[in-house]
C-alpha cells in the first residue's frame, strides 16, 4: 500500500508479515465472533468476514490494474520489442556458429574418424605382423630343436651326441625366452592364443627339456674317472677319459643353463644375474656326493664287521673319492657359460664356487671324508655293542685298520692319473701319474679317529 492509495480497513501489513499464520488468523476470527462458553460455534459470521475481505482485495486489485493498464502495456511492448531484437541477433550468431561447426565437422571430425579407423587398422596389422613373426620364429626354433634332438638321441646303432644336446639347450632357452615374455608390449604377448605355438611348447619343448635334464643328470650320476675303478666301469684309455670329461662338461653346462631363471624386474627386460642360482646343477652334484657317501658308508660298515673284505672296500671308497676329486678339478676348470637370459655373467669365477658355498666347505674331498667320518662312528659303536667275533677281530686288528684307513684317505684324495686335468697351486704328481692335492693328514686323522678312537674307549 502506498500513500496515494485510498484508505482501507484491511490490515495489509498483517497479511504481508513473514510470521503470518492462516491457522492463527482463523482462530482469532472465530474467537472474536463467538463466546468461549457457546457449545455450537457460529462459523457463518467469520466466513462472511473472510469473504468480504477477499472481495475487497479483489476490488482493490482490479482498480490498480485499471489505473496502471497503459504503463503495463507499454512495458510489455518494450520487453517484446527488445526480445525480438535479441532473438534476431542471436539467430544470426547461432546460424554462424552452426555453419562453423558444420565446416569444422567436415574438416576435422569426419577426417578424424577416418584417421582413427586407419590407426586401428594399422595397429591391428602391426600386432598381426608382430605375432606372425614371433610364431614364425617359434616354429623355426621348434624345427631346429627337433633336428638337434634327433642328433643328440639318434636311433640305434648311432651314438648319442652330447654336443648336440648342448646346442639343443640353447635352442630351448630361446624358446623359453619367447614364451616367458608374455607381458604387454613384449615379444611373446598373445602367443598362448596360437595353437601351433602352444603345440611347439607342449609337444616339443617341454619333452625335450625333460629329456635333456634326465640325460645330464644320468651322466653326472655315472661320472667315474678314477684309476682305481678301471676294472669296474671307469675309463681305461685316453680317448675314453677325454670322452667322459667332455660328456660330463656338457652335462654340467646343460643343467646350469636349464636351471630356473630369476624373475624379471619391472625396470629391466632381463633378470638380475646376482639372483641366479644353478639349482638343477647343484641338486645333481649334491645327489652324486650323497650317493657316494651312502654307498661308502654302507660298504665300509659291512667291511668293518667282516675284515677280510676291508681292503677291497677301502679301494672302492678311495675310487669314489678320486671321482669326487676329479669332479672338483673339472668344475674348477669350467667358467660359467654365457646365459642367453642373463644380461651379464654371474659373479662366480668357476662352476665349483656355487657348490662349495652351498655345502659350506673348502673342498669336496674334505667334505666327503668328514661327512663319512661323522656317520661312521655310530656304525662302529653298533658293531662293538653287538660283540662277538666281529668286535673282537676289529679290536685285535686296530693297527691294521688305522694304516688301511690312512692309506685310503691319502690315495682317494689324489687326482686320478691320466685325467689330463690342469694342476692347481699346491698340487704335484704322485705315483702312477696320480696328482697329490695338498695335505690330507687332517682328513686321514678324522677318519682314523672315527673308527680307532671308538675302539679305544
Amino acid at each position: 500500500m502506498t500513500s496515494a492509495d485510498p484508505p482501507s480497513y484491511i490490515d495489509y501489513d498483517q497479511f504481508l508479515s513473514p510470521s503470518f499464520s492462516p491457522q492463527a488468523f482463523a482462530n482469532t476470527l472465530v474467537t472474536s465472533t463467538n463466546n468461549p462458553s457457546d457449545t455450537p460455534l457460529d462459523l457463518s459470521t467469520p466466513l462472511s468476514r473472510v469473504l468480504f475481505d477477499l472481495q475487497e482485495i479483489d476490488t482493490h486489485i482490479h482498480a490498480l490494474c485499471t489505473q496502471s493498464s497503459l504503463p503495463l502495456l507499454n512495458y510489455t511492448q518494450t520487453r517484446s520489442d527488445a526480445s525480438s531484437r535479441i532473438l534476431s541477433e542471436v539467430s544470426a550468431q547461432v546460424e554462424a556458429v552452426t555453419k562453423s561447426y558444420e565446416r569444422l565437422e567436415r574438416e576435422v571430425s569426419i577426417r578424424h574418424e577416418a584417421a582413427e579407423e586407419v590407426r586401428i587398422a594399422a595397429a591391428r596389422a602391426w600386432e598381426t605382423l608382430r605375432l606372425g613373426r614371433t610364431v614364425s620364429r617359434c616354429l623355426a626354433l621348434g624345427r631346429q630343436l627337433e633336428a638337434q634332438m634327433s642328433e643328440a638321441v639318434p636311433k640305434p646303432p648311432a651314438k648319442e651326441d652330447h654336443r648336440a644336446l648342448v646346442r639343443a639347450t640353447y635352442t630351448l632357452l630361446s624358446l623359453r625366452e619367447i614364451f616367458e615374455s608374455d607381458h604387454p608390449g613384449r615379444e611373446g604377448e598373445g602367443l598362448e592364443r596360437v595353437k601351433n605355438a602352444t603345440a611347439v611348447r607342449s609337444d616339443l619343448a617341454v619333452p625335450a627339456e625333460n629329456m635333456s635334464k634326465a640325460k645330464a643328470q644320468q651322466t653326472i650320476r655315472e661320472f667315474s674317472m678314477s684309476s682305481l675303478s678301471r676294472g669296474t666301469g671307469g675309463p681305461s684309455t685316453f680317448a675314453q677319459t677325454e670322452e667322459a670329461k667332455a660328456k660330463t662338461t656338457s652335462a654340467v653346462i646343460i643343467l646350469y643353463l636349464l636351471s630356473p631363471s630369476p624373475a624379471k624386474s619391472t625396470t629391466s627386460a632381463s633378470p638380475d644375474p646376482s639372483a641366479f642360482s644353478p639349482i638343477l646343477l647343484l641338486s645333481a652334484l649334491q645327489t652324486y656326493l650323497q650317493t657316494a657317501l651312502t654307498a661308502s658308508l654302507t660298504s665300509l660298515a659291512r667291511a668293518l664287521s667282516t675284515l677280510p673284505t676291508l681292503e677291497r672296500t677301502l679301494l672302492e671308497v678311495s675310487a669314489r673319492c678320486q671321482n669326487i676329486v676329479a669332479l672338483e678339478a673339472l668344475l674348477a676348470s669350467l667358467k660359467p657359460p654365457n646365459h642367453p637370459l642373463l644380461a651379464e655373467s654371474p659373479p662366480e669365477r668357476d662352476l665349483l664356487a656355487p657348490l662349495l658355498t652351498t655345502l659350506d666347505t673348502s673342498s669336496l674331498p674334505s667334505y666327503f671324508w668328514r661327512s663319512l667320518a661323522s656317520s661312521l662312528s655310530p656304525r662302529v659303536q653298533e658293531i662293538l655293542s653287538k660283540g662277538g667275533v666281529s668286535a673282537r677281530t676289529l679290536r685285535s686288528n686296530r693297527e691294521r685298520v688305522r694304516d688301511s684307513l690312512r692309506d685310503c684317505v691319502l690315495k682317494g684324495s689324489q687326482l686320478p692319473g691320466g685325467s689330463n686335468l690342469n694342476l692347481r697351486d699346491g698340487e704335484e704328481r704322485g705315483g702312477e701319474g696320480a696328482v697329490v692335492l695338498g695335505n690330507w693328514e687332517r682328513e686321514a686323522a678324522v677318519m682314523v679317529s672315527s673308527v680307532v678312537g671308538v675302539l679305544g674307549r
